[in-house]
C-alpha cells in the first residue's frame, strides 16, 4: 500500500516547476530574438538613412549642376552663331544667374555626399572655378573685341564646360552604384531577418509542440493515476457499505434473537409470577404487570430498531414491500403525510440493489424529517423491466446554498451519491419550484451494471 501511495504521489508531482523553466526559455528566446530584429532594423533604418537618401539628395544636387552646365554650353552655342540676334553681352545676366545655382549646388553637394573623395572633390571646385575665371575673360572682351572673345568660347569655355558635365555626369554613375550596393546591402539584411524569422517561428512551432506533448503526457499520466484511486476510493466505499450493511444486519439480528427472546422470556415469566394465586387488589400483582408493560414496550422498541437497521421484509418480501411497510412505519415516527406513487410492475431486484435503493430511500425521507419544515413528502416510484427510479420530493425549506457548510460537510448526500454510484446510477438533488427539494435517483436493475 505505501508502495502504491509513493507511485500515486510521484504521478501526480506537479509538472509546474518544468513548465516555468520552459516558459522562462521561451520569454528569454522571445527577448533575444526581439532585440535582434529591433538592431537589425535600426541599421537597416541607418543604412537607408545615412547612404540611400541622403545619396538620392546628392543626385539630385548633381543633376541639378548638370542643368546648369547643360544651359551654359546651348548658351556659349547660340553665342557662336554669326545669325544670333542678340550680342555677347546680352548672355552676361544668363550666366550670373547659372553661376549663383551652380555655388549653391555645389555647397549642397557637397554636404550631402560625405563619401565623396578629397580629389574628386577638389578637382570639380578647381576646375569650376577655372571655367568661371574664363566666363569673366570672356564677357571683358565682348564689345570690343568679340573676334577674340568667339575664339575663347571655341578653345576654353567649351572643353571647360565639356570636362565638368563628364565630371558630373561620372559621379551620377557612381551615385548610382552606391545606391545599388546599399540596395544589395538591405536585401540581403531583409534575407537574413527572414530566414531568423522563419527559424525562430520553427524553434517556436517545436517548443509549443513539444510543451503540448509534455502537458498532454503528463495529464494523461494524472488521469491514469486518477482513474486508479477513483476505483480504489469505489472499491473501499464498496466495501465500507457491505460491512455497513453486515454490521447493522448483524446487529439487527443480534437485537431481534437475542434480546428480542429475552424479553418476550421476561414477559412471560411475569405473566406466569402474576397467575400464581396472588388476590386481584395485591399490589405486587400491580406491580409484576407494570413490569409486564415496561418488558412488552421494551421489545416493541427493539423490534422496531431491528427492522430500522434492517427490515426483515426487504429480505423476505423485496424491495417494494419493504417500501410499502417503511413509508407508513415513516408517517408515525415523525407525524409527516407521505403521498405515495407506484408505477409499472416490480421485477425480481438483487438484494445488493434493494439494499442501497433502500438506504437512499431512507436518508432521504430523514433529511426531509430534519431540514425542510415540511409536513407532506411525495414518493414517486417507478418500476421498469430494466430501471428503477425513485424520486422524494418536499416543499420545504430547499436545498443549502453552494458551497455552504452544510452541502460541503453533510455526510448524508454523500452516502446517497456513493450508493448510487455503486450501483452504476444517477442522483440529483434539485430545487423543487422556488422552494423544496427533489431526489431524484436512477439506477440500473441489472446485477452486472454496479458491479
Amino acid at each position: 500500500m505505501l508502495c502504491r501511495l509513493k507511485l500515486v504521489r510521484s504521478a501526480l508531482s506537479s509538472p509546474t516547476s518544468r513548465l516555468l523553466i520552459g516558459l522562462a526559455v521561451t520569454l528569454a528566446a522571445v527577448a533575444v530574438f526581439s532585440l535582434y530584429a529591433l538592431r537589425q532594423i535600426a541599421g537597416l533604418r541607418d543604412l537607408q538613412t545615412s547612404t540611400v537618401d541622403r545619396n538620392r539628395k546628392d543626385s539630385l544636387q548633381l543633376l541639378r549642376i548638370q542643368n546648369n552646365l547643360n544651359s551654359l554650353g546651348l548658351a556659349m552655342r547660340d553665342m557662336l552663331d554669326p545669325d544670333a540676334p542678340y550680342p555677347l553681352a546680352a548672355f552676361k545676366g544668363q550666366f550670373d544667374r547659372s553661376r549663383l545655382d551652380l555655388e549653391d549646388a555645389l555647397r549642397l553637394e557637397a554636404q550631402l555626399a560625405p563619401a565623396a573623395g578629397p580629389g574628386r572633390r577638389q578637382y570639380v571646385e578647381t576646375h569650376m572655378a577655372q571655367f568661371w575665371v574664363s566666363v569673366d575673360q570672356l564677357f571683358a572682351l565682348t564689345g570690343r573685341d568679340d573676334a577674340r572673345a568667339r575664339q575663347l568660347i571655341r578653345n576654353t569655355l567649351q572643353a571647360q564646360q565639356a570636362a565638368l558635365t563628364n565630371t558630373i555626369a561620372r559621379l551620377l554613375v557612381e551615385n548610382n552604384e552606391v545606391e545599388q550596393m546599399a540596395m544589395t546591402r538591405i536585401q540581403a539584411i531583409y534575407d537574413r531577418v527572414e530566414r531568423q524569422i522563419y527559424v525562430f517561428l520553427a524553434a517556436m512551432l517545436l517548443t509549443i509542440s513539444l510543451t503540448s506533448l509534455y502537458l498532454i503526457r503528463a495529464n494523461r499520466r494524472l488521469f491514469n493515476r486518477l482513474a486508479i484511486l477513483s476505483d480504489h476510493r469505489s472499491e473501499l466505499a464498496r466495501k465500507l457499505i457491505a460491512v455497513q450493511e453486515e454490521i447493522l444486519h448483524s446487529i439487527s439480528r443480534e437485537l431481534h434473537d437475542e434480546f428480542g427472546q429475552v424479553l418476550t422470556a421476561i414477559g412471560a415469566m411475569l405473566r406466569r409470577a402474576e397467575k400464581k394465586g396472588l388476590p386481584p387488589d395485591s399490589p405486587f400483582r400491580e406491580e409484576l404487570q407494570e413490569a409486564r408493560g415496561v418488558a412488552q414496550a421494551t421489545l416493541e422498541k427493539i423490534r422496531s430498531l431491528s427492522q430500522v437497521l434492517h427490515p426483515t421484509i426487504l429480505d423476505d418480501g423485496g424491495l417494494e414491500k419493504a417500501i410499502d411497510w417503511y413509508l407508513p412505519t415513516f408517517e408515525r415516527q415523525t407525524g409527516i403525510a407521505v403521498k405515495y406513487e407506484k408505477s409499472g410492475v416490480a421485477p425480481a431486484i438483487p438484494d445488493r440493489i434493494a439494499i442501497n435503493v433502500y438506504r437512499v430511500l431512507q436518508e432521504a425521507l430523514n433529511n426531509a424529517a430534519r431540514h425542510s419544515q415540511s409536513q407532506t413528502v411525495w414518493v414517486r416510484v417507478r418500476f421498469g423491466p430494466d430501471r428503477f427510479q425513485l424520486e422524494v420530493e418536499d416543499r420545504g425549506a430547499g436545498l443549502p446554498a453552494e458551497g455552504s457548510p452544510s452541502m460541503r460537510h453533510g455526510t448524508g448526500l454523500v452516502a446517497m451519491r456513493e450508493r448510487a454510484s455503486l450501483l452504476g446510477g444517477t442522483i440529483e438533488f434539485v430545487r423543487a419550484g422556488e422552494r423544496g427539494t427533489l431526489v431524484r435517483l436512477d439506477v440500473p436493475l441489472a446485477e452486472e451494471a454496479g458491479a
